[in-house]
């Protein structure tokens, strides 16, 4: 591997590579050398991380060992793409494993410091970004898989978020925010990208013929989750950039967000002016000066006609089996019709987010067979191939499944979203990817799930800052600690009744006051859907029976499982060991470098 060769200092991307961010060389060159300044003791620390973290680099709890995250806009890949995604977790990382998150990134763990800069140039080359994909700046822009293809969608939102993505990309007013900035965009109101819960949300919309946006605000999870409220209802394409900007620009003068990491985001800004305040503060800053120039929308939008890529009739197509029970289960959740008649959407199940270095390539030869040589990832972990014609799906369904992607369940409660937790977060209390293979277990013992229970959604997070989302799942677990007489025992607290992509729209869940140890997290699971099956109404889903039949209940049985907690000896031990470890659980929390 090369570190800071000639050849390394002269490095530019390939420009028919570069797609949607632009990615500069002598950026990634001086990247490189503060790494070496900061080496050798000549960088000051907090200086560096700030800087580091702009360039997508986050300190894992292990020493000297950092965490890559490369933006995905709009969650959109080639091919090509996928190949150099598989080359870097070879190259780069231990494991040999990429992991995709709740906002369409994928990240790389365990990446030495010195050789963060090669993995740079690497993804750099096949047209990916991390610039900014860390730190108090605009974060990687989201989008729905279905953008383009949906039979529900008022308009493509695709080429709109990359704007969004290209204008922001090293903007002035975004480089050192109070904190983070989250944007999402939706094509229907159906808010499957989850819009509600961003600190800038867009949904579509057309008035007297002409494109625009619902433009909603100060939305986010973590220990003060709260749903966006709307700032405009309707703003035309032309001028969204500006109105964003403006929103973006007033909270970038927030000195009182400034005072208290815990409170820096939009949402604290909204709660405190309230949003018919900030609603004039956005209009009177749409009067200033720098309001009136240009904005070329045109030139920063990314339009790609993927439909002149899409296959042709595949004449040898393999036919449907007559009798498959497994293709039928899959092809049920696992596909959804596209508008474009004789196409599908094939969502691909990615359990807990992990696609290791051998698969990328694998995934990126079915794209390229199946899906016009592109595909999508989603909020929910997984990956999605567009444009597979319906002759094809088996032919798709036997591919995946050779290499061990064929798993029917997409987006119910088989699918379970979690964050890295412990594994490598600094913030992280509990193991929730060992949490995600225990409850993922007990789900699969189970004999029968009716249809109300395939619905829910179960999600998990290794801390109370949801980047699992949990705050907004069926069930959502987070990562907590407890007391138990033989010392610390790694714990979970509940939220019911949330929901993300159902019907109705995002909402918060409630939170269950109790806590329960980590290991009986599979049987509070039991008892949550044993309860729910015996006391729900005709038809009755998950979050309208919680509504209902409230928490105290889920109280009362959790105590009970927290009062089973015994001494520390050889019947108990494992009550103190987190899902996956084999050592007694001891809390190890850092400082997460959001908050630098």
């Amino acid at each position: 591997m090369t570190t800071g060769s000639i050849v390394d200092r002269d490095w530019i991307p390939t420009p028919e590579n570069t797609r949607v961010l632009k990615i500069e060389g002598p950026e990634i060159v001086n990247f490189e050398d503060q790494v070496k300044l900061f080496q050798v003791g000549e960088k000051d620390e907090i200086e560096f991380v700030r800087f580091r973290l702009l360039q997508g680099v986050y300190g894992q709890r292990q020493p000297d060992l950092q965490m890559v995250r490369v933006k995905i806009p709009f969650g959109g890949l080639t091919a090509h793409q996928m190949d150099v995604l598989g080359e870097v977790a070879e190259k780069f990382t231990p494991l040999k494993k990429g992991h995709i998150t709740t906002r369409e990134n994928v990240q790389y763990h365990h990446v030495p410091l010195a050789e963060a800069a090669d993995l740079l140039r690497t993804v750099g080359n096949a047209g990916l970004s991390t610039r900014e994909a860390c730190g108090n700046g605009v974060r990687n822009v989201v989008a729905h898989p279905s953008a383009g293809v949906s039979k529900d969608e008022i308009f493509d939102v695709t080429p709109y978020a990359a704007a969004y993505a290209r204008y922001f990309l090293r903007h002035p007013t975004t480089q050192n925010l109070p904190r983070k900035s989250k944007v999402a965009f939706s094509g229907s109101e159906k808010d499957e990208a989850m819009v509600l819960m961003h600190d800038i949300g867009l949904v579509a919309r057309i008035r007297d013929g002409k494109r625009g946006f619902k433009i909603v605000v100060g939305g986010g999870l973590s220990t003060f989750p709260a749903m966006a409220q709307t700032l405009n209802e309707f703003v035309p394409a032309e001028a969204f950039l500006k109105h964003c900007e403006a929103a973006l620009r007033i909270f970038n003068r927030q000195d009182e967000e400034r005072k208290s990491i815990m409170k820096a985001r939009i949402k604290f800004t909204i709660a405190r002016l309230g949003i018919e305040k900030f609603r004039e503060m956005v209009d009177e800053e749409l009067q200033g000066d720098w309001a009136d120039k240009e904005v070329d929308l045109q030139s920063l939008m990314f339009i790609e006609d993927e439909e002149v890529d899409a296959p042709v009739v595949q004449i040898d197509a393999t036919p449907d089996p007559t009798s498959d029970a497994a293709y039928e289960e899959w092809k049920r959740t696992n596909v959804v019709r596209q508008r474009q008649d004789g196409f599908n959407m094939v969502h691909v199940r990615i359990e807990r987010g992990d696609v290791y270095a051998n698969q990328w390539p694998q995934l990126a030869s079915i794209a390229r067979r199946f899906g016009g040589g592109r595909a999508r990832i989603d909020q929910q972990q997984n990956l999605v191939y567009r444009w597979v014609r319906t002759e094809s799906l088996y032919d798709i369904y036997q591919a995946l499944g050779d290499i061990g992607f064929s798993v029917a369940g997409r987006e119910t409660i088989r699918d379970i979203v979690t964050c890295p937790g412990t594994d490598s977060c600094k913030l992280g209390i509990t193991s929730s990817m060992g949490l995600n293979k225990a409850l993922g277990e007990t789900i699969d013992e189970m004999s029968e799930i009716d249809p109300l229970v395939e619905k829910m959604h179960i999600k998990a997070s290794g801390c109370p800052n949801s980047c699992g989302q949990h705050h907004i799942a069926s069930i959502g677990f987070h990562g907590a600690v407890m007391k138990g007489p033989g010392g610390q025992v790694p714990a979970y607290e509940l939220f019911l009744g949330g929901r993300s992509t159902e019907e109705g729209g995002t909402k918060i869940g409630t939170r269950v006051k109790a806590r329960i140890p980590a290991r009986q997290a599979p049987e509070a699971l039991k008892s949550v859907l044993e309860t729910y099956k015996a006391n729900r109404n005709v038809g009755e889903q998950f979050h309208a029976f919680i509504e209902r039949f409230g928490t105290d209940y889920f109280e009362e049985q959790f105590s009970k499982l927290k009062g089973e907690v015994g001494p520390l000896d050889r019947d108990h031990i494992q009550t103190y060991m987190d899902w996956g470890k084999t050592v007694v659980y001891k809390l190890e929390r850092g400082e997460g470098e959001c908050s630098i």
